[in-house]
């Protein structure tokens, strides 16, 4: 996976090339297994939402996420496997595999698509990345790196800037811009707690630039890494019935 193919400027003290802090951010907040607990609220400029989920993940190609709250939407569960998504609506007793024209839709109405969930890129393969210099970002000192997509990836953005905090290798801010060169997305990143003993921003803010009073945050209330789990976990039938 982590093939460290991309081009990259070395860290003058460090000997830390660009692509290399990346990867340590991304493994840091990743880890090869996880189970975490999570408010996601929706906000809208005359009302908002709020959603509480718990997720298990096997490295990058494995995720299930299930509702639990609100009442209406409990039980629903989505599966990653690889490049597909599955969803299991309990209303209807039954598993829907969500058809690529559905992948730029809205995820249960936030700012997330549900191509998001699928990451069919990798931020570390699919990506060139260069260090542009310092800056800081909750009073942090922070490598400040610029993602430019190789030739033919298959990736949505046409530029990633990633915040990474020097000390601790934390995203902090990423900005998200399209093949025009416009900025469409920021995700902030706050409130550093220590998460599995792992310290981490426990909230992210995702916020799309062109729609004011929008944006759709999540808090993580728990996070355990390294769990015992496997490939068989993420599995059709095991969507109906994790809890």
């Amino acid at each position: 996976m982590l093939a460290l193919l991309s081009v990259s400027e070395p860290l003058c003290g460090q000997n830390l090339s660009a692509v290399e802090i990346v990867t340590k951010a991304d493994q840091k907040r990743r880890g090869e297994t996880s189970y975490s607990q999570m408010k996601i609220s929706i906000v809208r400029p005359n009302w908002s939402r709020d959603m509480e989920v718990k997720a298990w993940s096997l490295g990058t190609d494995y995720s299930l996420i299930l509702i639990i709250n609100p009442a209406r939407d409990k039980g629903t569960t989505f599966l990653k496997r690889t490049k597909e998504i599955w969803n299991w609506i309990p209303s209807i007793d039954r598993n829907i595999k969500l058809p690529p024209s559905m992948m730029m839709q809205s995820w249960m109405g936030s700012d997330f698509t549900n191509d998001d969930l699928i990451k069919e890129s990798s931020i570390i393969e699919d990506y060139t990345h260069r260090l542009l210099g310092d800056s800081v970002v909750l009073d942090r000192e922070c490598y400040k790196i610029e993602l430019i997509p190789k030739p033919d990836a298959p990736v949505v953005w046409g530029k990633i800037y990633n915040w990474i905090d020097k000390k601790d290798f934390m995203e902090l801010q990423t900005e998200l811009y399209d093949e025009d060169g416009y900025l469409v997305n920021r995700v902030i990143f706050s409130e550093i707690e220590t998460l599995d003993g792992r310290l981490l921003p426990s909230k992210m803010e995702y916020i799309p630039v062109d729609k004011p009073g929008h944006k759709t945050v999540i808090k993580y209330q728990q996070v355990d890494y390294d769990i015992d789990i496997g490939e068989n976990y993420f599995s059709l039938q095991n969507m109906k019935r994790v809890r």
